[in-house]
């Protein structure tokens, strides 16, 4: 029996449908932007990851919640405009008003639990990740590279 090689999925499906059902959140979140707002009992519960690329919180909430959040869309929100990659709506933390800005990448898990519905994702990579990959790949100097020297001008002066 051969040993054959899996086929590789050159589409993306997976990442697909992963796109395909954050549009079901921004399609929530439009009717909730409405003039109307959220219809009857619904409400969600957005879980999302703080540091993940793209996301704007305010420095005392990121330090509250450094690794993730959920915020609850119910009564009391704010300025909630929804755009093709990402949502920002005003809440008060503690009394204050705080603008969140949240790719739809960056979400983990949407529930409205009026109904039960409950989408969730992978967790994106956070900045944090992405750097700490981008500096294993990049190479390690070995000094035998033609870029520039640096030289002390201390051997060459007179004694």
């Amino acid at each position: 029996m051969a040993d054959e090689t899996p086929p590789v999925d050159e589409m993306h499906y997976e990442q697909l449908a992963q796109d395909a059902l954050r549009g079901v959140i921004r399609s929530a979140l439009e009717l909730a932007a409405g003039p109307s707002g959220i219809p009857g009992a619904h409400h969600f519960y957005i879980t999302f990851k703080t540091r993940a690329p793209g996301v704007g919180v305010p420095p005392d909430i990121l330090a509250k919640y450094p690794d993730d959040m959920t915020v609850i869309l119910q009564h009391q929100y704010w300025d909630l405009s929804v755009d093709a990659d990402r949502f920002s709506v005003m809440l008060k933390f503690g009394g204050m008003p705080k603008v969140l800005n949240v790719p739809y990448s960056a979400v983990t898990r949407f529930y409205d639990p009026a109904v039960q519905f409950m989408l969730q994702f992978e967790a994106p990579e956070t900045i944090e990740e992405l750097v700490a990959e981008a500096a294993e790949t990049t190479p390690p100097d070995d000094g035998d590279d033609d870029g520039p020297k640096v030289i002390s001008l201390d051997q060459f002066r007179k004694k």
